[in-house]
């Protein structure tokens, strides 16, 4: 009997530096199946983000099993799909959806990917306190997973005031109202933090820069970062320099990943084997530069 066919792709603006297509690839390689992962990028098609619709009926008509989503379009996706996983229900953002049978089912990878990652890397760091900084989709889906990990307070800062307000209510409703901040002041609120969760996209390849002015990072703070392309960015290199604790997006990129994978295929993914991988481009990366 032959293995099955994968066609799946990633929307999102900026992506030609992803990762994701050689780790899907190579870990369905390691199954025995043949899967092709392939980039639709915005900004390489030189298309507005308003044919997200097109692009998702597109990959819909030729066959695609599913896609990934990306920044811009975690949230925009939403009202395009046929219908949601309880968790993306609950975070509003959406970053895999399966095309099955006429249907297209939006699921969240990025919560538990995060979650699983930060308790890796940061297990142990007090978290009593904590800004992030980004209230779009992929900050959602952080938020949730700071709170499920324990968070006693979570201050939100976004660059659209009604953003952060918007995610803050929809966090107390699950959370609980006292859990959940909307900043105002943001270096008062770095003041009282245990650590710092940056979840925008500042610091990307395509948005270099820092995210807040360095000397608002003290020694006693953690920093946890989701981008991962490129994998040490300013905000980390800073933060290392001022005695930070420090958490890179890789890990969150890989479990996602890896649920991603379960999703669109079935089958069990090798989590380590998909770390090691990650970790391999990384270094490849690193020494093309």
């Amino acid at each position: 009997m032959s293995a099955p066919d994968f066609l799946i792709g990633l929307i999102g603006a900026g992506i030609q530096a992803s990762r994701s297509p050689a780790l899907h690839e190579r870990e369905a390689t390691a199954h025995g199946l043949r899967y092709w992962y392939r980039l639709i990028d915005v900004e390489r098609l030189s298309v507005p983000e308003s044919a997200l619709p097109r692009l998702v009926e597109s990959a819909e008509l030729m066959g695609f099993a599913g896609l990934n989503i990306t920044h811009p379009f975690k949230q925009a996706v939403m009202p395009l799909l046929s219908d949601l996983s309880p968790e993306a229900r609950a975070l509003g953002a959406v970053n895999t959806v399966l095309l099955r049978d006429g249907r297209r089912i939006g699921h969240n990878t990025d919560a538990p990917g995060f979650v699983h990652s930060f308790e890796r890397g940061l297990g142990d760091a007090p978290r009593h306190s904590v800004v992030q900084l980004g209230a779009g989709g992929a900050g959602a889906a952080v938020a949730h997973a700071m709170l499920t990990l324990g968070t006693g307070r979570l201050v939100l800062f976004d660059v659209a005031p009604e953003r952060a307000a918007s995610l803050a209510n929809s966090l107390r409703e699950r959370f609980g109202a006292d859990r959940v901040a909307v900043g105002t002041d943001l270096a008062q609120a770095m003041a009282s933090a245990d650590g710092l969760v940056h979840a925008t996209p500042t610091g990307m390849a395509s948005h270099p820069g820092l995210p807040l002015p360095a000397p608002l990072l003290r020694a006693d703070l953690w920093v946890a970062e989701i981008v991962y392309f490129p994998l040490e960015t300013e905000l980390l290199r800073v933060a290392r320099a001022r005695g930070c604790r420090t958490l890179d997006g890789g890990g969150m990129a890989v479990f996602q990943a890896v649920e991603a994978f379960r999703l669109f295929t079935g089958l069990a993914p090798d989590e380590g084997r998909m770390l090691c991988h990650f970790a391999e481009m990384s270094r490849a990366a690193e020494a093309a530069q």
